[in-house]
């Protein structure tokens, strides 16, 4: 049992295969959080916690007289408002009277066997894991608004999934204004938070800051988990570091406005809150009515912020993604929108089928542009229909065309969205989230559907299920290319305003839903604007997201270096791309770009009959190295061997579970004379193992190095375990433009 309840001292514990996470039912009734962190067994934890008279915090009526328990000192699992906790709070409201006050008391719980699961979220599932669910009932005596706090346990998986379902118990309407899905109170210790900030085209950016005595808070008013911060957050001790230190890891399963705050407090205990964004939110609840939050993963880790990051990646490809294609390999595609943008015709698609198949190209995806009077990112949104003046054969013709030379065929879609020059538009000006009285807020002269209305999603449907039915498709890249303002929902009454946003996402999982159990062979990739929502929500019905619309590989190297610390490299979608590059007019060689790309799902943005013939040969070779090593690129432990942007050259590994073999990536970022070599220790691999040593990518990495700055030749083919993690490996001088390379370990012995 990975879930221990202990009667006399009022203990539930949670134990995983290396932490432990406990609750106490204090004697007066109030849950008390005691500890969250390495595997301890079977003890009580509040022996921790000292009480005393502390001057200005008030005492709940049930402890009086004393004065030495506070609910503003005292660590708790998921703390009230209004009634003497002036930290930051995980849940307010307004009462049918008026008041704004809820103060939670024990009641019950319930262990139950297997995974939970969230009506009308994504949420993880036990994929032959063992999980147990907990559930702890706690309300408020007064009003009877209770809350289920929902833990979900994967022993050996080292994760705690949280939820709570908010119910009115009550007799009045009560109205939510904040319902998080967490709070974790950590009473000691000084911290950091990383976060994962961004912008279009450079999302994920690492930031580590320390925590001090105020709220910081890290969120998304944008409806969507956005480009600007990402709905992943570390807490790690302030001497963590890749392989030591103890980190904290919240993840919020969730695709829309998001907020996370901490707080160190009077006595310097931290606490955290994670949830719905709560600036645009409010819902009401009737009596018996109740609110459900999105799921938050937790991942706790002794040993550094590697362990954390393998927990995460671990656990979302198995418990997170789902469908044919959550470990199949995945096709490589070519997406046509770098080599035409909306300037294509059916004849110039062929032209690139025909230059993609004989390179080892597995698929065409046709982007933005097929549809509607789609001829500028102006007009056509909503209508889902082909525009027959640029494919003139008609799409079913021009897919069998392609199917029959060699390739796959995919899609571009954005249905969450509608121009005004748009048919849809013109029959349904109410469909979309506009303010009465008010000019629409507009990004890239598109608005936004109101996605919580059924019509909206029945005709949505409707097109999709039209296009999927009767064509050969079998990927789909969904698109989302703006923020929501104006969340004003025509159908709603006045007072549900505040419910417009929460809504929208669940109206958006409801057709994602629908289209994934009725099309399960279709392999959608998430989008919005490149990486703005890329969350697990949109893993659960994709499992694989557009990382960034930035391909410059430079610039993507840190974009994938941010992303890896929560999410796989299975789910970041990359591609190579033109040089000189689209958004920065860098020149790289395609060998780079190859090695970049290969650390996601891998594919090509460009237009390959512009490509030289020695290009041509290189991307015929990616493709073989690609498939020889996609188990381990894909499914492989990751390392982040660099810091990104503390040295001249970049690093990273995947390193197989068993150390049978690793595959080592390095781009020299900004190449120096007479450098300090570069020495990296390798990890993940068997200390006693002898490793044998595939450097041929070298070449490509000293082509056109003069002699005089080349080494003197050292053969060393094969190392041990020991040699290469401890005494690590020096690596030649850097020589060109950005050069790159892989070097493969291959257990011998």
């Amino acid at each position: 049992m990975s879930i221990i309840y202990k009667k006399e001292s009022g203990t539930i514990t949670i134990h995983t295969k290396n932490s432990s996470y406990q609750m106490r039912v204090t004697p007066h009734g109030f849950l008390q959080h005691t500890y969250y962190g390495r595997r301890i067994e079977d003890e009580n934890m509040s022996y921790l916690f000292l009480n005393y008279d502390r001057a200005c915090s008030g005492n709940p009526d049930e402890v009086y007289p004393s004065r030495k328990i506070s609910l503003d000192t005292m660590a708790q699992e998921y703390p009230g408002y209004g009634v003497g906790d002036y930290r930051i709070h995980p849940i307010s409201l307004r009462n049918s009277d008026g008041s704004r006050a809820v103060d939670f008391r024990y009641v019950g719980h319930e262990i139950k066997e297997g995974k939970y699961s969230i009506d009308g979220l994504p949420s993880s599932y036990d994929d032959g894991d063992g999980a147990e669910t907990l559930i702890v009932t706690i309300t408020d005596r007064v009003t009877k608004v209770t809350a289920e706090l929902i833990y979900g346990v994967f022993e050996e998986k080292d994760i705690i999934t949280r939820a709570v379902r908010v119910v009115n118990n009550g007799k009045g309407t009560v109205k939510l204004t904040r319902a998080f899905s967490m709070s974790l109170d950590i009473p000691y210790g000084k911290w950091d938070m990383i976060h994962f900030h961004g912008k279009h085209a450079f999302e994920r950016q690492t930031e580590r800051e320390p925590l001090g005595h105020l709220v910081k808070t890290v969120g998304s008013a944008r409806g969507t988990s956005s480009h600007q911060e990402n709905p992943f957050v570390i807490v790690a001790d302030r001497n963590a570091c890749e392989d030591f230190g103890e980190c904290y890891g919240m993840m919020l399963v969730y695709s829309g406005g998001f907020k996370l705050q901490a707080e160190v407090d009077q006595f310097d205990s931290t606490r955290l809150v994670m949830g719905l964004q709560d600036e645009q939110f409010s819902w009401h609840l009737d009596a018996g009515d109740a609110f459900s939050t999105p799921e938050v993963i937790m991942s706790f880790s002794g040993s550094g912020l590697t362990k954390l990051s393998h927990n995460y990646h671990k656990f979302i490809r198995n418990n997170i993604c789902r469908g044919k294609y959550k470990l199949a390999r995945r096709p490589i595609l070519i997406n046509n929108w770098e080599a035409t943008y909306f300037d294509f015709t059916d004849e110039k698609l062929l032209q690139i089928a025909d230059e993609a198949a004989p390179l080892g190209i597995e698929m065409l995806v046709l982007d933005d542009g097929w549809f509607g009077e789609r001829n500028s990112d102006n007009a056509g949104l909503g209508d889902w229909f082909v525009n027959e003046k640029k494919i003139k054969c008609g799409l079913k013709s021009l897919i069998e065309q392609i199917n029959a030379k060699g390739l796959k065929f995919g899609i571009w879609i954005e249905p969450e969205m509608v121009n005004e020059d748009s048919e849809l538009y013109r029959k349904h000006p109410d469909w979309a989230l506009t303010i009465p009285g008010r000019r629409p807020n507009r990004t890239r002269n598109q608005l936004v559907l109101d996605m919580a209305r059924p019509e909206v999603r029945d005709y949505l449907y409707g097109r999709i299920e039209d296009l999927l039915s009767n064509n050969h498709i079998e990927y789909v890249k969904w698109d989302m290319n703006r923020s929501i303002a104006d969340a004003y929902s025509a159908s709603a009454p006045e007072d549900r305003q505040g419910e417009v946003l929460h809504r929208y996402i669940l109206g958006l999982y409801e057709l994602m839903d629908r289209i994934t159990t009725n099309f399960p062979d279709v392999l959608i990739e998430g989008c919005s604007g490149g990486g703005a929502r890329f969350d697990a929500g949109i893993l659960s019905y994709s499992p694989q997201i557009w990382c960034s619309d930035d391909t410059d590989p430079i610039k993507r190297l840190s974009i994938q270096y941010g992303t890896s610390f929560g999410y796989p490299v299975s789910t970041m979608g990359a591609h190579v791309s033109a040089s000189p590059n689209h958004q920065t007019g860098r020149d790289t060689t395609i060998h780079t770009r190859g090695i970049v790309a290969m650390s996601g799902t891998f594919g090509y943005e460009l237009d390959p009959s512009k490509l030289s013939d020695q290009d041509k040969e290189e991307i015929k070779e990616q493709i073989v190295q690609f498939k020889k090593h996609y188990d381990l690129i894909q499914n492989g432990l990751y390392y982040r061997l660099t810091e990104i942007k503390k040295d001249y050259y970049e690093a990273w590994e995947f390193a197989a579970e068993d150390g049978s073999e690793a595959l080592l990536n390095v781009v020299a970022t900004d190449v120096q004379p007479n450098p300090a070599l570069m020495h990296i220790r390798l990890k993940g691999l068997e200390s006693d193992a002898v490793y044998e040593i595939d450097d041929s990518d070298l070449k490509k990495y000293t082509e056109g190095c003069p002699p005089y700055l080349l080494a003197d030749s050292v053969e060393v083919k094969r190392l041990t375990g020991d040699a290469l993690m401890n005494a690590g490996y020096t690596l030649p001088w850097a020589f060109g433009t950005y050069p790159a390379f892989q070097m493969h370990f291959k257990k011998v012995k």
